[in-house]
């Protein structure tokens, strides 16, 4: 089978690999749509896991069962899937809790040997815990979107979005715009975007923000001030992954409101806090790291229900073998969204 294998950022080889043996306790599943995610184009991140076979939003067909699983599971042969990249344990004291990407289980799984592949493996934790059965009105494309859907489901439920509340965005990227469709559904009145891509704040205006700001053009701090009549945003979402875009955002939180860390930093990079504004404004600073089981349920609900607009979300797709142009595209970061992959 062919793979889109990662040696570094700026070496991408599509090579030919043996479809990988399925044990009793696994499943076989023929891809049919893999996203490409920011994360993936993230170069610290990325290399460090190299060398690896892209992609983890894969969606595809079930075309082997494992015989300790037949009887144990609720699919069968041909059954159309989307297939997490790692699930928990759902025993655990993390998972009790609700904090599943902390599960050793979680962190210890993944499906082999990845999404950008021809076939991939799927554990039984996978299987189990988070592997979801597609509707029938939902193309294996939609199915590809799940896993990123559900990691802005966990990042809004996060954020304590309050009914009538306004919400800024900062990054107007995939995952942006993710926050702009569903920030209604978790309560914001006013939903404000900002980024630098004319391309992109078009599309946020497109899907439903009341405002959106060019940062190249006009200070943010202002813009929301003024907007808000002082009263600034009081949830920030701040999706670049970098200190300036966060400390950007930060001056923009309302008093009791919340700064939502959508991405991780660029390594070494530190912020600089003024402890007492935020002790004394009540601010809270909180993160959103992937998804659980119970994102990817209700993402498949909002993808189901058609308030996901795959259709238009997904900007290019390409055949695994131009993997490459659609890695290079997304980290351009300029005239797209979703890159997805199509087999």
């Amino acid at each position: 089978m062919k793979v889109a294998k990662l040696y570094s950022f700026n070496k991408i080889a599509i090579e030919e690999i043996p479809i990988p043996e399925v044990k009793s306790d696994e499943i076989l599943v023929k891809t049919r749509a893999c996203g490409i995610c920011s994360g993936d184009v993230m170069k610290w991140y990325i290399e460090k896991k190299a060398p690896l076979v892209l992609g983890h939003e894969p969606a595809g067909e079930i075309i082997k069962i494992g015989e300790d699983l037949i009887d144990s599971i609720p699919f069968t042969i041909g059954d159309r899937v989307f297939v997490h990249h790692h699930a928990p344990c759902m025993q655990c004291r993390y998972c009790q809790r609700g904090d599943f990407v902390h599960c050793k289980t979680w962190i210890e799984s993944k499906i082999i040997p990845g999404g950008i592949s021809e076939y991939f493996i799927a554990p039984k934790e996978i299987v189990i815990n988070d592997t979801l059965k597609l509707p029938e009105n939902l193309s294996f494309e939609d199915g590809a979107l799940i896993e990123p859907v559900a990691c802005v489901v966990k990042s809004l439920s996060r954020s304590l979005l309050k009914e009538g509340d306004t919400m800024l965005i900062v990054g107007l990227g995939f995952m942006g715009q993710l926050h702009v469709i569903l920030g209604r559904f978790f309560g914001a009145k006013k939903i404000i975007g900002a980024d630098f891509i004319p391309f992109r704040l078009e599309k946020a205006l497109e899907f439903g923000a009341d405002l959106v700001i060019d940062a190249s053009k006009e200070d943010l701090y202002n813009v929301i001030r003024d907007y808000t009549n002082g009263f600034l945003a009081n949830v920030v979402i701040v999706c670049p992954n970098n200190s300036h875009a966060i400390q950007q955002g930060l001056k923009c939180v309302a008093k009791g409101g919340v700064l939502m860390l959508f991405a991780p930093s660029n390594p070494n990079e530190k912020l600089l806090i003024d402890i007492n504004n935020l002790y004394f404004s009540d601010i809270t600073i909180t993160t959103s790291y992937s998804c659980g089981p119970q994102e990817t349920r209700r993402a498949l609900s909002f993808i189901q229900e058609g308030i996901i607009p795959g259709q238009r979300l997904i900007t290019h797709r390409f055949s695994l073998e131009d993997t490459e142009r659609a890695f290079r595209i997304t980290a351009e970061a300029k005239d797209s969204l979703k890159c997805m992959i199509v087999f």
